[in-house]
């Protein structure tokens, strides 16, 4: 079985490195849009086991795709990721407030990131 993990982020360079780190992970396959509304529409296509997102994009937010996703009750019990520059307290505390399982400052070590899935995506 493979786990599939939304990425949602604006920057072309982050998104393919945070896709390359997911997919180094055996049985884990990345799908990767560059805004809010692209994973919002993804979401009712198809089940996402873990979602990885930015905060500052354009169009939906990070925060905004956060709020969306957990007062829906078809993906409020999918683990959220923040990976961002946003490394002040009151952003990682707003973040997780609103739901996200995680938090990663860019630049991340892949590591780090590779920590977090195996974390939230049981069997791995």
């Amino acid at each position: 079985m493979k786990f599939k993990v939304l990425i949602v982020e604006d920057s072309k360079v982050s998104r393919e490195h945070i896709a390359a780190t997911v997919e180094a992970v055996d049985g884990v396959e990345a799908i990767a849009t560059a805004s809010g509304f692209e994973a919002l529409k993804l979401l009712p296509r198809q089940r996402f086991d873990l979602i990885i997102t930015d905060i500052n994009m354009p169009d939906i937010n990070g925060l905004e795709l956060i709020n969306f996703v957990k007062k829906n009750p078809n993906y409020r019990d999918v683990p959220l990721i923040i990976v961002t520059t946003e490394g002040r307290e009151q952003d990682r505390s707003r973040g997780m407030a609103l739901g996200a399982a995680g938090y990663l400052v860019k630049p991340f070590q892949p590591e780090d990131l590779e920590a977090l899935l195996r974390r939230f995506l049981k069997p791995l």
